[in-house]
């Protein structure tokens, strides 16, 4: 019994003997290979990291990419390594293949939303601080990442929107700023140009109203009643409605301490004969 597992032993010792004497140089080699790629790979990381860095490319693409690129390159020295020894890489590639082919299917709405935010963040469909609406949501861009982006309403709530859900959709910038359409109807007694000098004046006055491009202020229709004072002017994305109201308070005071009339409408009634109303 005793000399049986000596014998076994002995076989074990013959066989690791074998395999250093065949295979030293080839598993010197291997380790070296795996040395050196794991510094390339390191370093190809971190170059990449800086020249992200110098294009002002978002932080969590930046990283995202270079650790891709790093587990390539350590895939590709890892490939070489396994060559040394005689062995064939192509079940492996197959292997990796239909692994990552079977990932993608069974996690395919989160890797496309990855996927998405690639896209949004390399063709600069909107900004940080833009103004956007997706289907029926609305807001100022507070945060983009991979997965998904993150709207703020106005009135401070954060809409979260799957990245998926964005590309490929109809999507609206107003970027900063968004414009104002309104009317004013004054009576056609009413001097149109002085009205137009005052709101232009009034509008000139808001901070809050964008300088570039400038306001417009003109007749948009002749009413039934009153010649319609037409104006277009930029303001705040983030504090549209606040702005509009603000603005549309003070052209009614402004209107007024002018004696500029706002005409409602009016109708002629004429009894024919005895008839009653």
């Amino acid at each position: 019994m005793i000399e049986q597992e000596l014998q076994n032993i002995e076989k074990i010792y013959d066989l690791l003997i074998n395999f250093f004497v065949n295979y030293s140089f080839q598993v010197i080699g291997a380790f070296i290979i795996l040395i050196a790629g794991m510094i390339v790979s390191r370093w190809i990381s971190r170059l990449l990291l800086a020249f992200f860095k110098r294009r002002n490319v978002d932080v969590t693409l930046a990283h995202f990419l270079a650790n891709v690129a790093k587990i390539i390159v350590l895939v590709i020295f890892i490939v070489i390594a396994l060559g040394k020894f005689g062995i064939s890489v192509a079940p492996f590639v197959a292997a990796i293949g239909a692994v990552a082919f079977g990932a993608s299917i069974a996690l395919q709405g989160p890797v496309s939303n990855y996927g998405a935010g690639i896209s949004i963040i390399l063709t600069r469909l909107f900004r940080v601080g833009d103004t956007i609406k997706v289907h029926e949501y609305y807001g100022v861009v507070h945060e983009i990442k991979l997965a998904n982006t993150t709207l703020e309403t106005e009135d401070g709530e954060h809409i979260i929107i799957p990245n998926k859900k964005v590309v490929g959709e109809v999507l609206t910038n107003s970027f900063t700023a968004k414009v104002v359409e309104s009317s004013v109807g004054v009576a056609y007694s009413s001097d149109p140009e002085q009205v137009i000098n005052i709101i232009k004046e009034l509008l000139a006055q808001q901070p809050e109203v964008v300088k570039t491009p400038d306001p417009q202020v003109g007749i948009e229709a002749f009413g039934d009643s009153s010649i319609n004072i037409g104006l277009r002017y930029w303001i705040p994305t983030q504090q549209y409605y606040k702005v509009q109201y603000t603005i549309n308070l003070a052209i009614f005071k402004a209107l007024q301490e002018n004696k500029i009339e706002i005409p409602f409408p009016q109708r002629e009634v004429r009894i024919l004969g005895d008839q009653q109303l």
